[in-house]
């Protein structure tokens, strides 16, 4: 992620949650706040619901690869916590990569047209 960092602390994730914005869909949950800085910082939550450690791990792989591919088109200064719900475990890349996209234009963060 060449424009991003990573949200780690238990505190980031609480702030966003309490004070940003959220909107879901089938699969993920996305929740903005804008941060202050010039760069964006992601956190991506995936609890015991969705699976065992290898499907949680694969459903974080999947959201953090497409974010990394996309992360050009989105606005820059917000701290994102995605969460990925229980129906998120059997799905595909595409899938995966089509609800972080549609969360994004939901958000209004996503800056290229051609995505909207």
């Amino acid at each position: 992620m060449k424009f991003s960092e990573s949200l780690k602390k238990y505190q980031q994730f609480q702030s966003v949650y309490k004070y940003g914005k959220s909107y879901a869909n089938k699969y993920l949950v996305m929740y903005i706040m804008e941060n202050g800085t010039g760069r964006n910082r992601i956190g991506i939550s995936v609890s015991k619901k969705v699976g065992n450690s290898v499907v949680r791990h694969r459903v974080t792989r999947l959201v953090r690869e497409s974010y990394r591919l996309h992360e050009a088109v989105f606005d820059s200064g917000l701290d994102i916590v995605v969460v990925a719900r229980k129906a998120a475990a059997p799905v595909g890349y595409s899938g995966i990569e089509e609800a972080l996209l549609h969360l994004g234009k939901l958000h209004r963060i996503i800056k290229v047209s051609c995505y909207l």
